[in-house]
């Protein structure tokens, strides 16, 4: 039996982010002076396991890293934070998963351009066992989808729990739901893969197909929704000053990861999630506003809900 070294394994994207401030996002085909730019890092699984670690977890990343400048400064931004990186693969002569982030300083919304070579990609042959079982859960995202299908099959062939983030459809995903115990998806994504126009209806009909206990999606700004056992759950999102939204996403998927090894009961856990994912959205990049468990638990306390009475509405009815 292997040794649980670690709370939370991690396997999926990073990059390294441009971010780009605007003062108001430009018409189309027009311009616009930035006022400022910055180096970022992010990803979506690895900022996930960097919250994991910021509330008290022992995370491990595995994923791949360019050579070049940005991939040095994502080894660097996860080597700060007490994340195991023994199994990164560093790829010789292969620049770093990038993104070009415009930040509507108006609002805090952001528009994403990014780019990952094929040089990057993670090979399912590199996801052994010991990698995969020293953790008492997995996390997982969609993009290298026969890497993070083999991890997940080990996963949940040994009883650990399956978590992924996934925001569209990735070739062969189909090989990777079976296996997953936890499903937090974006809030196009059950309706992208079932073709079904009513979300709570799509997230239904993805949770009885493929048998998880757990299923969810984030709202943006709406808050987030999850199924279990047979009934819908609904978290508002908090009012925050915010600054930049990129990343809350990830957060929110590293705080879901807390609440799923602490076994906390669900609606607990999605207003834990949105608080942290808050918190993110009040400074500049994917992990710039990061918090603590004590600021979470005080925003829940204090904080203002922006509550969407259509949500709740249904969740009364289903």
């Amino acid at each position: 039996m292997v040794e649980k070294q670690f709370d939370v394994v991690g396997v999926g994207l990073n990059a390294t982010d441009t971010l780009i401030l605007l003062s108001h996002f430009p018409a189309y085909a027009g311009k616009v002076a930035f006022d400022g730019e910055m180096l970022s890092p992010g990803g979506q699984v690895a900022s996930a396991i960097v919250t994991c670690a910021a509330l008290g977890l022992r995370a491990k990343y595995i994923g791949t890293v360019g050579d070049d400048e940005r991939g040095r400064i994502q080894m660097e931004s996860l080597q700060g934070t007490g994340v195991d990186i023994s199994d990164v693969e560093i790829r010789k002569d292969t620049p770093n998963q990038t993104a070009y982030i415009l930040i509507d300083k108006s609002t805090g919304e952001r528009t994403v351009l990014w780019s990952r070579p094929e040089a990057l990609a993670l090979s399912p042959d590199s996801i052994t066992p010991e990698k995969i079982l020293c953790a008492k859960l997995l996390h997982i995202d969609g993009h290298d989808t026969p890497a993070v299908a083999r991890a997940a099959e080990i996963a949940k062939a040994n009883g650990i729990p399956v978590t992924v983030d996934v925001d569209t459809i990735y070739h062969g995903f189909d090989k990777v739901l079976p296996n997953v115990t936890h499903l937090v998806t974006s809030s196009e994504f059950p309706s992208q893969w079932t073709n079904e126009r009513d979300p709570f209806k799509a997230l239904q009909r993805i949770q009885d197909e493929y048998k998880m206990p757990v299923a969810a999606m984030t709202l943006g700004a709406h808050g987030s929704l999850a199924r279990l056992n047979g009934r819908f759950y609904y978290s508002p999102a908090f009012v925050v000053n915010c600054v930049d939204t990129t990343g809350a996403g990830d957060i929110f998927h590293g705080a879901f990861c807390y609440t799923v090894l602490k076994d906390m009961p669900i609606q607990e856990a999605l207003e834990l999630s949105n608080a942290m994912a808050a918190l993110n959205c009040m400074e500049i990049g994917a992990r710039g506003g990061i918090g603590t468990l004590d600021q979470a638990r005080e925003l829940i306390r204090r904080g203002e809900r922006r509550t969407n009475k259509d949500y709740e509405a249904l969740c009364r009815a289903k």
